[in-house]
């Protein structure tokens, strides 16, 4: 299945699986964080995320996805910039990668992710982009789901609505949604 690049609420998405960029206290947020929290049932969620919180940058956790489409959300703690010396490349692959790896354990065939650090967080957005295809990527390629066809997301701008980056079906489809 493909990963696809779109520009959509992805509290409507039609997924598995659903990925909170949170803070690591899973307190509702504003932005991404916040409308999840909204749309899944704000003091459901609120109640199942403080059963498991805190949580350590770059570890991901899952509730029930309560009023969402989703069966789950999977709440992951994104790094904060800091001028890109402090170990924030890392902890952002692990968080996509945690969350990835979770995802396959509950057994999830879909999941959408937000560009994770990459609004009050401050992570600049292009290099979040490419840090989270990058990791995607790579646990797709490891998971024996060898890259075809075009492969437009190297080089695409990130305000751009459809990019996809073709992968041969394997069972898993994977969106990471980009908001202008």
């Amino acid at each position: 299945m493909p990963l696809t690049l779109v520009r959509r609420d992805i509290t409507t998405m039609r997924t598995d699986v659903i990925v909170n960029a949170a803070n690591t206290r899973l307190l509702m947020g504003g932005g991404v964080c916040g409308a999840i929290f909204q749309a899944a049932g704000a003091r459901r969620m609120q109640e199942a995320c403080d059963r498991l919180s805190p949580i350590r940058t770059g570890q991901a956790v899952a509730t029930p996805g309560f009023d969402l489409s989703a069966r789950y959300v999977i709440h992951t703690a994104g790094p904060v910039w800091q001028g890109g010396s402090h170990d924030e490349e890392r902890l952002l692959r692990a968080c996509y990668r945690n969350s990835l790896e979770l995802a396959r354990s509950l057994g999830c065939a879909s999941i959408a992710f937000p560009l994770i650090s990459a609004g009050i967080y401050g992570y600049p957005r292009i290099e979040a982009q490419a840090v989270a295809v990058d990791e995607i990527r790579r646990f797709l390629d490891g998971n024996n789901v060898p890259a075809h066809g075009t492969d437009d997301a190297d080089t695409a701008n990130p305000a751009e609505k459809n990019v996809t980056v073709h992968h041969a079906n394997a069972g898993f489809e994977v969106y990471l949604t980009i908001f202008g």
